[in-house]
C-alpha cells in the first residue's frame, strides 16, 4: 500500500491516463496501488465536414486541456493539493483514421475518423494484394485512397498518423505508435513478441508487406511515412516543457513525467478487462461494439470479418469490429423515459434501463424474441456488408409483440453483428476460456451478460475495476514502465486484478437455441436494409442531395441535431 493519496500527489507518484473516446475525452488519475482516485472529462461530438467525419486540432486541443483541467479541480476538492507532475503518463484515443502532415508539421486535410467508409476502393486493392484484410477505417487504406482519388495534398505528405500519436507527439516530440495502435495503421509482423522480464521486446511493421504496398501505392518510402512501433514498457518520451504548457496553459504542470507508447482504445480495453493473454478475449459495447481475441496459432486464411491487430504486448488478437453498437437501445430507453415522465412517474435513467433488460428475461418473454426483428444499423456495417444502414424493426403479423420481447429483440439485435463475425472464428476452431465484457450497457447487471454469452456461445466475465474503461487502462499501462520485470499479462493478473472479484455468466441451452433461431431471421432479412436506405434518401424523397454512402445514417441521430447520438449511461468510450 502506498502513502495516502494527499502525499502521492504532492510527491508526484500518481499515475495520469487519457483517452480520447468518440464522444468523451475522459482523464484518470490512480494511486501507486492502480486504484482511481480523481476523475475528468469533457464532451465533444464528431462534425461532418465536406462529406467526411472530422474532429478538428482545435477540439482536440480545447477538449484535453478540459478534461485536464477537470480533473485537477477535482484532486483539488478531495485532496486540498494541486498535481504539479507525475509518475507516469499515457495517451489513448480511439484507433484508425487519417492524420496527414507535411514536412513542417502542419496537418494537410482534417482528420478523417474511423467512422468514414469512403475507402472501398482501397482497402478491396490492398487486402488483395497483400493477403491480409485492411478494413476500411485503417490508416493505410485512407492513405492509399488518397492516392486513387488523385488528391493534391498526397504530394505534401511527410508523415500519418492516429489520433493518440498526435496528442502523444504534442507532449513529448516523439513520433511513436504503440504496437496496438500501429496494428490499425498497417499490418504487424508475425510472431510473437521476442522478450522476457526485463526487455520490453520489439515489433514493427510487416516489412514484406511494406514493399507490396509501397509498389501498389507509389510512394518511395512507405516506411518514412509511419511512426516508431513500440510495444507495452518501452521507453516512449517524456513530457516536455512545450508539452506540459499545451496541456496544462496555467504553467503549474511541470516537463519530465515519462510517457508510456500511445495506445488505440482496443488496447486499453484489453488492460481494462485483464485480456491480453492467449486464449482470452474482451467485448467492448458502446456508440461502436467489438470483439477481441488473443490468438494461440495465427489464422488459417484472411477473412473480411475479421481484423489481426494486436495486443500492447504485439501478440496476435482477432478483432471482430462493428459499427454499430448499443445506441439504438439508447434510444427506446430515451422513449420509454419519456413516456415514464409523460405518465407522472419520473425515473432515472439507470431505472429505465433496469426495468427494461430486465424485463427481456421475464419467463414470460420468448428466447427467440417471439418473431420480432431489430436492426441497430444508425450506420453502414462492413461485416454484413451493409453499405448505408437504417435502424429498423420488423415483425410478422403472428409475431408474439409484448414489451419482454421488443427489448430482448433489441438486445439481440446489437449482438447479432457482432455473432456473425464470430462465427468465423469459431470456424477457425480458435479456443476462447472466456471472455470479459465492459461498457455502459452492463451498468444493469444480469441481462446482458447472460443474452451476450448465449449469443457469443461462451462465458462471459464482468471484473468490477473493466468499469474504469480505456483512461484506467492507459494508466495502467503507463505504471507498467516501472514493472517490466513481468511480462504484461502477469503483471495485470498478479497485480492489477488479482484481488478483483469476477461475475461470469455461461452459456444457457435455452437462450443459446434462441438466439441461434433469432440470428437465422436476422441474416435472411438483411436485404431489408438496402430496400430501406434507397427508399428513405433524401434524393429518393425529393427533399435534398443524397449524403455519403456508409455516412448518411448518423446525422439522423438524436432529435434533430446532426452528429449527436443517444448515449448509454456513463457509457465508455470504446470504438474500433
Amino acid at each position: 500500500m502506498g502513502d495516502d493519496p494527499t502525499q502521492q500527489v504532492a510527491n508526484g507518484r500518481t499515475t495520469l491516463g487519457i483517452e480520447l473516446g468518440s464522444t468523451r475525452i475522459k482523464a484518470c488519475l490512480v494511486d501507486e496501488d492502480l486504484v482511481p482516485i480523481a476523475a475528468g472529462s469533457h464532451e465533444w461530438e464528431n462534425e461532418f465536414v465536406d462529406g467526411r467525419w472530422t474532429y478538428s486540432l482545435d477540439a482536440v486541443e480545447t477538449g484535453l486541456r478540459a478534461a485536464y483541467a477537470a480533473l485537477v479541480a477535482d484532486v483539488e476538492a478531495q485532496f486540498g493539493v494541486r498535481p504539479t507532475t507525475f509518475r507516469a503518463v499515457g495517451v489513448s484515443a480511439m484507433m484508425h483514421g487519417y492524420l496527414a502532415f507535411d514536412a513542417a508539421g502542419d496537418l494537410l486535410v482534417p482528420f478523417r475518423t474511423w467512422r468514414n467508409t469512403s475507402t472501398g476502393p482501397a482497402a478491396e486493392q490492398l487486402s488483395e494484394a497483400l493477403s491480409f484484410n485492411i478494413p476500411l477505417r485503417w490508416s493505410i487504406a485512407h492513405l492509399y485512397q488518397a492516392v486513387l482519388d488523385e488528391e493534391p495534398h498526397v504530394a505534401e505528405v511527410a508523415g500519418i498518423t492516429t489520433l493518440a500519436g498526435y496528442v502523444h507527439r504534442r507532449l513529448t516530440g516523439r513520433n511513436v505508435l504503440g504496437v496496438g495502435d500501429a496494428s490499425g495503421v498497417f499490418p504487424i509482423e508475425g510472431g510473437p513478441v521476442d522478450s522476457g522480464p526485463g526487455d520490453p521486446g520489439a515489433k514493427d511493421f510487416d516489412h514484406a508487406m511494406l514493399a507490396t504496398a509501397q509498389d501498389l501505392i507509389g510512394v518511395p518510402d512507405l516506411r518514412s511515412l509511419l511512426p516508431e512501433v513500440l510495444v507495452a514498457g518501452a521507453e516512449a518520451g517524456e513530457l516536455t516543457p512545450e508539452g506540459a504548457a499545451w496541456l496544462d496553459p496555467t504553467g503549474t504542470l511541470e516537463p519530465g513525467a515519462p510517457l508510456c507508447p500511445p495506445e488505440g482504445d482496443a488496447g486499453t480495453g484489453m488492460v481494462a478487462t485483464n485480456a491480453v493473454a492467449p486464449r482470452t478475449g474482451n467485448v467492448s459495447v458502446g456508440t461502436s461494439i467489438f470483439a477481441m481475441v488473443v490468438l494461440e496459432h495465427p489464422l488459417s486464411t484472411s477473412h473480411e470479418e475479421l481484423d489481426v491487430v494486436t495486443t500492447p504486448a504485439g501478440d496476435a488478437v482477432a478483432m471482430v469490429h462493428c459499427n454499430n453498437g448499443a445506441s439504438e437501445i439508447a434510444s427506446w430507453a430515451k422513449v420509454f423515459g419519456r413516456f415514464a415522465e409523460a405518465a407522472g412517474q419520473p425515473l432515472d435513467v439507470d431505472t429505465v434501463y433496469a426495468t427494461l433488460l430486465t424485463e427481456s428475461i421475464a419467463d414470460s418473454t420468448d428466447p427467440d424474441a417471439g418473431g420480432l426483428l431489430s436492426f441497430n444499423y444508425l450506420a453502414g456495417e462492413p461485416v454484413t456488408h451493409v453499405e448505408d444502414g437504417r435502424p429498423l424493426l420488423l415483425r410478422t403479423p403472428d409475431a408474439r409483440f409484448t414489451l419482454g420481447n421488443l427489448v430482448r429483440s433489441e438486445v439481440h439485435g446489437a449482438f447479432a453483428t457482432l455473432a456473425i463475425g464470430m462465427d468465423v472464428l469459431h470456424g477457425e476452431r480458435v479456443q476462447v476460456d472466456r471472455m470479459t465484457a465492459h461498457g455502459g450497457l452492463f451498468r444493469t447487471p444480469g441481462a446482458p451478460q447472460r443474452l451476450l454469452a448465449a449469443a457469443l456461445r461462451v462465458p462471459i466475465a464482468l471484473e468490477e475495476t473493466a468499469g474504469e474503461g480505456g483512461a484506467w487502462g492507459i494508466a495502467v499501462l503507463a505504471a507498467y514502465l516501472e514493472h517490466t520485470d513481468q511480462q504484461l499479462a502477469d503483471f495485470l493478473s498478479d497485480t492489477v486484478f488479482g484481488g478483483d472479484a469476477v461475475h461470469v455468466a455461461e452459456p444457457e441451452p435455452a437462450d443459446v437455441d434462441g438466439f441461434q433461431t433469432y440470428l437465422g431471421r436476422y441474416r435472411a432479412a438483411l436485404p431489408v436494409q438496402a430496400v430501406a436506405a434507397a427508399a428513405t434518401r433524401p434524393d429518393a424523397t425529393g427533399t435534398g442531395a443524397a449524403a455519403a454512402p456508409g455516412a448518411d445514417a448518423t446525422t439522423t441521430r438524436g432529435e434533430g441535431t446532426a452528429g449527436v447520438e443517444p448515449r448509454l449511461p456513463a457509457e465508455q468510450e470504446v470504438t474500433r
